[in-house]
């Protein structure tokens, strides 16, 4: 029996799904898959793999917030994709499949950037070929595929440059805008898992694309056909250009625009511990540490790039256990802090000890709103924003980020705004703001701008007259910006953020624990808990639908005996934000409920799971009364996750 006759008699006796069979006899048959790959998938036939091969099939791959990220490494590897290990015993090739990260969707994704750029220049009346740039992490095949990308793009017409080795993600931000490319790639996947890859495309602005872009480059990606793809197989650099060390240097300049009062690191030098998780982080964060005087201890271990990330159970710094060997070498050199970044250095993790010499960890939420807080108050007092505030300045959280920066930014006079999850949206808000500058600039003065070359504070100047200055953002996931020279979170500026803010404390006598404890005093207690729960493959992906749906059709009447006052559907209501702009459409759902506490409920758009953000405010009365606060509040936050995630499991089906 054919490898083919026999997927079409799983498919009848339902072991393989419809959608499956369909997708392995369309790329069986297209006749554009090498030797090997047509090998693999007759070996998992031949093995009656039909879960992996379920996996691996039965929907193409997709875009999501993060652009495609999945599995590049299957399950179950075939002796033929397998072929000769490298030296971290990675296989020879990705695993094939319509929903895995491989060759033939690198491709056909860079093929579809090509025409949407190709077009885009033509209806903006540009005579430029499209450039690319392309960064990639330390992942299994990442540097492939950011030479295959390179390599399809030049045969297409266009130029394609990329960096000698690994580079984070905001390090490609912003060389998009410094070389002013087209678009620009960044081949990683964040945090996920060893065996995971992904595909991020920027636009000309810098930031990650967003409608009309994302869905016109999504239009291409599918009308590639499979049979185009063969050309394209074979990598060629001969025209591709490698950049040299200006760009780095040019970034490492721009990151410098974090620092607000360099004076601090005078006063006060904070000596920190830092792990990149064996990723890109230490590539940009210790020559600008080291520039500024501040004294880092590495954890040597993990400063090794490697794709297995072997000394960690995860390399996501919102995981505990990825401080554990930066928390040992603390108390070794007695540092004041620990801070940790992602494989693509685009998130940061930090600790600081509390004034009993313990060393605590910060979520993205509390780091973020000290930030905040830090920020807005030394512009004041560098009399950059005005003492009593401006509604042309703005904090920039997304919805699922603490509701304290609201407050913060209220207090201070400064307008907050509320973005869809995702730094892509924080990023066309910045696009935005430079364009209603630009414009007006030129409509009222008859001036034109170079905006990136324009020094800091003429820009922080142009923007608040003209437009509106972006102080600060971020989300809960542990991502920070406030440079607008980058356009999506950058774990290095967050350092030295984090860093000024250390040497402010640590000037004053202050621990951040105390800095914190004296933001709850001023605006309430903030708590907030993240609950994931996680539903893999086929059959996972339908349970998560099954949840989404169901609070449409279903919504919620109570929770833990507290009524839902308001559920607030962003898939179907029609929502502006505070610059009234309209808020896109997406199965995105916040749940209020009459006791002042609120959830919401969104499924991840680069793993396999679905989030659940819950959120709780209370009063403190006395700095006496806060600790007992905190306790009372934690306990009703844990057994909200617990109902909710009984909630969820029914709703999906188990």
């Amino acid at each position: 029996m054919s490898t083919l006759e026999s997927v079409k008699k799983a498919g009848q006796s339902g072991k393989l799904l419809a959608t499956s069979v369909e997708n392995i006899e369309s790329w069986l048959s297209a006749g554009f898959l090498p030797a090997w790959a047509v090998a693999a998938v007759d070996e998992l036939v031949a093995d009656e793999a039909w879960d992996e091969l379920n996996n691996r099939f039965y929907q193409p791959i997709k875009f999501g917030t993060g652009g495609m990220r999945t599995r590049t490494i299957g399950e179950v590897t075939p002796p033929s994709e397998m072929g000769t290990p490298d030296k971290l015993g990675a296989p020879e090739h990705p695993a094939v499949g319509t929903n895995m990260l491989n060759d033939f969707n690198v491709v056909r994704a860079t093929v579809g950037l090509y025409r949407h750029c190709e077009a885009y220049l033509a209806e903006t009346e540009t005579c430029d070929v499209p450039k690319l740039v392309i960064a990639h992490d330390v992942r299994h095949f990442s540097r492939h595929f950011c030479e295959l990308a390179a390599s399809t793009w030049s045969k297409l017409g266009g130029l394609a440059m990329i960096f000698d080795g690994p580079r984070a993600t905001p390090h490609l931000s912003f060389a998009v805008r410094y070389l002013k490319c087209t678009a620009g790639l960044v081949i990683t996947a964040s945090h996920n898992p060893p065996h995971d890859n992904g595909y991020k495309a920027y636009f000309c602005d810098g930031a990650q694309v967003v409608s009309p872009h994302a869905e016109a480059i999504i239009e291409e990606f599918t009308s590639v056909a499979l049979g185009d793809l063969p050309p394209f197989l074979e990598i060629d650099l001969s025209k591709v250009v490698t950049l040299s060390e200006s760009v780095d240097e040019a970034y490492y300049e721009a990151l410098e625009d974090n620092v607000l009062d360099p004076e601090v690191f005078e006063t006060a030098r904070p000596s920190l511990v830092f792990t990149p998780n064996h990723g890109t982080g230490a590539i940009s964060a210790i020559p600008l540490m080291e520039a500024f005087d501040i004294e880092v201890h590495p954890v040597e271990e993990q400063m090794v790039q490697d794709a297995r990330f072997p000394t960690v159970e995860s390399p996501n710094p919102e995981v505990k256990s990825a401080f554990d060997l930066a928390l040992k070498k603390a108390e070794a050199v007695k540092a004041d802090g620990v801070i940790a970044t992602d494989p693509d250095a685009d998130r940061l993790g930090v600790g600081a000890r509390n004034k009993e010499g313990e060393m605590v960890l910060y979520t993205g939420n509390m780091l973020g709103s000290c930030l905040a807080e830090y920020r807005v108050s030394k512009l004041k007092e560098l009399g950059i924003i005005p003492l009593e505030g401006s509604s042309n300045a703005a904090l920039i959280k997304t919805f699922v980020t603490t509701p304290m920066q609201e407050a913060i930014a209220e207090a201070h006079g400064l307008k907050c705004i509320n973005t869809l999850t995702g730094f892509k949206w924080i990023g066309e808000k910045l696009k935005h703001y430079q364009e209603d500058l630009e414009d007006k600039l030129f409509d009222e003065e008859g001036l034109a701008i170079d905006y990136d070359e324009t020094d800091l504070s003429t820009r922080v100047g142009l923007l608040m007259d003209y437009s509106t200055y972006y102080v600060f953002g971020g989300e809960e996931s542990y991502g920070y910006l406030a440079s607008d020279r980058v356009r999506d979170k950058d774990a290095t500026g967050a350092i030295l953020m984090f860093s000024e803010l250390m040497a402010y404390l640590k000037g004053q006598g202050l621990t951040l624990a105390e800095y914190l404890d004296g933001l709850y005093l001023k605006y309430g207690y903030y708590a907030e808990s993240l609950l994931n729960i996680y539903f893999e493959g086929a059959a996972g992906s339908q349970k998560i639908k099954n949840i989404i749906n169901s609070y449409r059709t279903d919504p919620p009447k109570e929770i833990m005996g507290a009524k839902v006052t308001r559920l607030i559907d962003f898939g179907k209501d029609d929502l502006h934000d505070a610059d009234e702009k309209p808020i896109p459409k997406e199965d995105f759902y916040f749940v209020e409920l009459d006791n002042g506490y609120r959830y919401a409920v969104r499924g991840s758009g680069t793993e396999p799971k679905i989030k659940f953000y819950c959120f709780a405010r209370e009063d403190v009365e006395s700095a006496e009364s806060l600790e007992s606060v905190k306790a009372e509040t934690q306990k009703k936050i844990a057994e909200m996750k617990a109902v909710l995630e009984a909630d969820a499991r029914k709703r999906a089906g188990e």
